[in-house]
């Protein structure tokens, strides 16, 4: 499955074209690895994600097409959160 999608239907994003977009900005890894929207996630693959101040850390559990909200956290587990130091931050203006 795509990264973006997978993002939008576990809703660790909210919409999909914003999920392309942080995957565009270098915001996603798998694996510790810099991905891309079309990078191809697997059971088990590690995605790290930088949300403003904060760095998420999920392993994929499940890879379904379609989820329904209350099933859309078990597609994933936290593994770590963790704020950001000041140099990986985005800068505000």
């Amino acid at each position: 499955m795509r990264l973006d999608k997978f993002l939008k239907v576990s809703r660790l994003v909210k919409r999909r074209t914003l999920a392309k977009e942080v995957c565009d900005q270098g915001r996603a890894e798998v694996n510790g690895k810099p991905a891309k929207a079309g990078t191809t996630v697997a059971i088990g693959d590690e995605i790290s994600i930088r949300f403003g101040n904060k760095r998420v850390t999920a392993r994929v559990e499940k890879l379904q097409e379609n989820a329904k909200k209350e099933d859309a956290g078990n597609m994933f587990t936290i593994v770590r959160e963790e704020p950001l130091k000041a140099e990986e931050a985005p800068l505000e203006f």
